[in-house]
């Protein structure tokens, strides 16, 4: 799923990456690009992450990784780091999701325990500040249950605000009609992806291919 987000991020892109399977989008950037990656806890420029025991315990990501950086990165003050998304200098922003919703709401924090995982985090700001939110998630949960949905039933981190999912079964964007699928992973069946998706789906794979 990461490498397949990875491919869609354009050359010249800065690019937020949230905790969990997006962090290792960072790990795929196709030949003759350059992405510059930003972590809201004070890094532009975050490379991928160090060798085993090559790892630098002052040199984190948000989600506390060990990281590299890359030539020219630079580092600044956490105030800093959230006025560049709250100004929208960021370019997309790759989140792990709870729900998504067939209009684009995202729900991707837990009400649970004071000390759940995931808490709000940064994500309300950067669904707010970010020009393009992709999200990249298990399609059901561990229970079965379809992350994709009609409408979220977790509080939301915000609105109408996903362009693009990534799961483990498809790649789908989120249209005025619901979820338009563009790709399926190999072995897998439309209609396995629709008895899996509470929203509406809709197979968009001939017009992609038809507009290519």
């Amino acid at each position: 799923m990461a490498r397949r987000a990875a491919l869609d991020i354009p050359d010249g892109a800065y690019v937020n990456l949230g905790i969990g399977i997006p962090e290792k989008v960072a790990q795929y950037v196709p030949e003759g690009r350059e992405v510059i990656y930003h972590t809201e806890n004070g890094l532009l420029g975050m490379g991928i992450a160090p060798e085993p025991g090559q790892e630098d315990p002052e040199l984190i990501n948000a989600g506390k990784k060990a990281v590299t950086v890359i030539p020219g990165a630079s580092f600044f003050h956490h105030a800093d780091s959230f006025a560049m998304i709250r100004g929208q200098h960021i370019d997309i922003c790759v989140l792990g999701a709870m729900q998504v919703s067939a209009c684009g709401d995202l729900a991707n924090w837990s009400t649970g325990a004071a000390d759940a995982i995931p808490a709000v985090g940064g994500a309300m700001d950067l669904v707010a500040g970010v020009k393009t939110i992709f999200v990249i998630t298990q399609h059901c949960t561990k229970n079965g249950d379809s992350k994709l949905v009609e409408s979220c039933s977790y509080p939301l981190t915000g609105q109408a605000v996903v362009s693009r999912i990534y799961t483990d079964l498809a790649v789908l964007d989120v249209t005025p009609e619901g979820f338009r699928v563009l790709e399926l992973a190999p072995g897998i069946s439309m209609e396995y992806v629709r008895d899996r998706t509470e929203g509406n789906l809709i197979d968009g794979r001939l017009a992609n291919v038809v507009g290519a």
